[in-house]
């Protein structure tokens, strides 16, 4: 299901990459984290709304089609997290790789609807959020990355050292700035869309 957009606000777009019940089955799930994450995305949902920009929503699928794999498609947990705010998505797909671009109708759908820039928010910050980031730019839209309404988790390095989810995100927003996006605060994503 597709509409085309008219208009000067058309050209920006919001990207909500991920942002489903998988996530909450995995060890790794921190709801603190979630807790904190939830009202900064919500806001830029509510935001974005309100000034008319479309938003896509992005299921990530992968894996066997099996009972225990909560990545899979059809699984019951392939549906919006908890807690988000609800919205009426412009597009969904269903992702197979960390790129929303990559095997999905995405680049497509951006290029006809005359989308120049993209907004950036979803799970995880370092993983689909930050690898979209970067294919969307080489691809040549702009991009704004949206630190605030990323998640992600604490990770072990090889050399078996914690790196915490706030280390992960200042690494993620130091590698994209100026390179690949913009970074912005919810505000500032919605205040350049109008």
């Amino acid at each position: 299901m597709s509409h085309h957009f008219t208009g000067e606000l058309m050209q920006t777009v919001l990207l909500l990459i991920d942002v489903q019940e998988s996530f909450p089955q995995r060890p790794y799930w921190s709801q603190t984290a979630a807790d904190a994450f939830l009202p900064h995305v919500n806001a830029l949902i509510d935001g974005a709304q309100a000034r008319g920009v479309p938003i896509v929503r992005v299921f990530h699928t992968d894996g066997p089609d099996t009972p225990t794999n909560v990545f899979a498609h059809g699984s019951e947990f392939i549906r919006p997290l908890t807690g988000l705010a609800p919205f009426k998505a412009a597009l969904t797909i269903e992702k197979h790789r960390h790129s929303a671009l990559v095997g999905t109708p995405l680049g497509q759908w951006l290029t006809s609807n005359g989308i120049r820039r993209v907004i950036i928010a979803g799970i995880r910050t370092e993983q689909c959020c930050e690898t979209t980031t970067r294919h969307a730019s080489d691809e040549g839209w702009e991009v704004d990355f949206v630190g605030d309404a990323t998640l992600t988790f604490d990770m072990s390095t090889p050399a078996g050292r914690t790196l915490t989810a706030a280390d992960i995100r200042e690494r993620t927003e130091t590698v994209l700035v100026d390179r690949f996006a913009t970074l912005t605060t919810v505000e500032q994503a919605l205040a350049r869309a109008a």
